[in-house]
């Protein structure tokens, strides 16, 4: 950017100042303090909650789905929604559909961390959207993490879903803006 500027090049190297703090910006990582209560399960991400719907996983049992939308302004780091080992790390590749799309979550690149706690196992997927195009996760099957502890980033626009089992009592509702690693999401029952 200096040398832009001593040859001259101002608007260049305003363009790229701005593109330089943009990125300096949208790539930051906050210190966050989740609570101190194992009851608990906190956002995986930050962002504003686009769906909280009932679902069933199979014939006897019932789980709720939680989707946070991140905008290119909200932090992009994925955090545990709970304490636990990671138990399985699932990538698949897929296409880039608006994120906000319900279909995304079956179509889109994502990959997906499913962790067992003491007292529950969450699913927590990590959704590419139409500008995001790479996952990152830092963590493998094995890994134990601790609530609101860093997994992952999403570069860019895109979702975390969190798939909570029907002893969780969600607090949250659509609409929400949440925090990750410290908006509680739901009390363990």
């Amino acid at each position: 950017m200096l040398v832009l500027l001593l040859l001259g090049l101002w608007p260049v190297a305003i363009l790229f100042g701005i593109l330089a703090a943009f990125m300096a910006f949208f790539f930051r990582d906050p210190k966050r303090v989740p609570p101190a209560d194992d009851n608990l399960v906190v956002s995986p991400a930050d962002g504003r909650v686009t769906r909280v719907k009932s679902i069933n996983e199979d014939d006897e049992k019932s789980a709720t789905l939680v989707s946070i939308f991140l905008s290119p302004l909200d932090v992009h780091i994925n955090r545990a929604p709970i304490a636990g080992q990671i138990t399985n790390v699932s990538y698949t590749r897929g296409k880039f559909l608006m994120a906000t799309d319900e279909r995304a979550s079956l179509v889109n690149e994502q990959n997906v961390l499913t962790i067992e706690g003491e007292k529950i196992t969450v699913v927590c997927k990590q959704i590419a959207g139409i500008l995001a195009r790479r996952i990152v996760c830092w963590k493998q099957a094995g890994d134990r993490v601790t609530l609101g502890e860093r997994f992952g980033l999403i570069k860019f626009s895109s979702r975390t879903d969190v798939l909570l089992p029907e002893s969780v009592e969600v607090l949250i509702t659509e609409g929400q803006r949440v925090k990750g690693g410290t908006t509680i999401i739901g009390r363990i029952r």
